[in-house]
């Protein structure tokens, strides 16, 4: 890796703001995509891990 390109990786993390907008933006394609094809989710609530229905499963389209 160039010296340029190892010092915007470590400014991308240091910062993190572009790294949590993408992981937000990932976890709601997935999340979209379970629910279109009628696949629960797990989850973690109230210290127990629970299955959520499809269409129970919270999506947000703005991120789409």
């Amino acid at each position: 890796m160039q010296e340029v390109d190892k010092k915007r990786t470590d400014e991308l993390f240091d910062e993190g703001t572009q790294i949590d907008q993408a992981l937000k933006e990932a976890v709601q394609e997935a999340l979209r995509d379970h629910k279109r094809a009628g696949n629960p989710v797990c989850a973690w609530r109230d210290g127990h891990i629970v299955w959520i229905p499809p269409e129970e499963i919270p999506v947000d389209e703005q991120l789409h």
